[in-house]
């Protein structure tokens, strides 16, 4: 690699770690550069996304993996103000989404499989298993980061929202879902503020991450205790104070904290996923 590579991926994989005596890959790219420069967008600039780009965010979507190619997920791209509003309010008051110019709702959509099936007068009896249901969110989840990884090459940025769910009937109804169809996640795409200055937020030291051979638990807490101070200094860059350990075993304290998601068996339900 030349030695503005080497800095290159050195300056990224410092900001992903905030680990100073982080080393260098043996290889890098610019694939590799925009993975690790990854961070989620919450203001974004009045410009639109243009329909030639959706379709190229699209097709990078379709070329993830699939389990068995069954395709099972569809997405929504959501560009009326009003919709785009109320879908903010569903998921709690989200200004993100009524402020960036799409919205992208990713869906486990089985409803098209039922069709067929349906059309040919043949069972399809095993999509009503919790296996297949669980392909349909891999199959969404998969398609979605490719769309980010798509987006944030051309420059433009990205959060996912996963407050969809939190009232899951109601978002069904906005976007007319059929039966056998169920808003996963949402995806806000545009174009970045520069003014926002948000920063890479760094993540858990591989060493509590990377097993090898077998589940070893032993170096966790050591890697725990280093990362709460990293990402502390990551959360005073942004006038924020915060523990990462407090935070998340508060956001998983009871199934209050899940913000209506204690119910999701149920709302599947009610969209026709049987979970067998």
């Amino acid at each position: 690699m030349t030695s503005s590579t080497v800095e290159s991926a050195r300056d990224v994989l410092r900001q992903r770690y905030r680990d100073p005596e982080i080393g260098v890959p043996d290889q890098w790219n610019p694939v590799l550069q925009v993975l690790h420069g990854h961070r989620s967008v919450r203001r974004y600039l009045d410009e639109p996304v243009s329909d030639a780009t959706l379709r190229v965010l699209v097709s990078a979507a379709q070329s993830a993996a699939t389990s068995s190619n069954l395709q099972v997920w569809s997405v929504i791209a959501v560009r009326d103000p009003q919709r785009r509003a109320r879908l903010a309010e569903l998921a709690g008051g989200q200004e993100h989404i009524v402020q960036a110019p799409v919205l992208l709702v990713w869906t486990a959509d089985f409803g098209r499989l039922r069709q067929l099936a349906d059309d040919r007068g043949v069972p399809l009896e095993g999509a009503d298993y919790l296996e297949s249901s669980y392909v349909g969110f891999v199959d969404a989840a998969l398609a979605a980061q490719n769309a980010v990884v798509a987006a944030e090459s051309l420059g433009l940025g990205t959060v996912f929202i996963g407050a969809l769910r939190n009232r899951p009937e109601e978002v069904a109804a906005l976007l007319s879902l059929p039966q056998q169809v169920f808003a996963a996640f949402g995806l806000v795409v545009g174009h970045p503020d520069p003014a926002e200055q948000a920063g890479v937020k760094p993540r858990l030291p591989q060493r509590a991450v990377l097993h090898h051979e077998t589940y070893d638990p032993a170096p966790q807490l050591a890697a725990i205790a280093d990362y709460e101070q990293r990402v502390a200094d990551y959360y005073a860059e942004q006038r924020l104070q915060h523990s990462w350990t407090a935070r998340v075993l508060a956001r998983l304290g009871s199934g209050a904290t899940l913000s209506g998601r204690h119910r999701l068996r149920e709302a599947l339900g009610n969209q026709g996923f049987r979970l067998h």
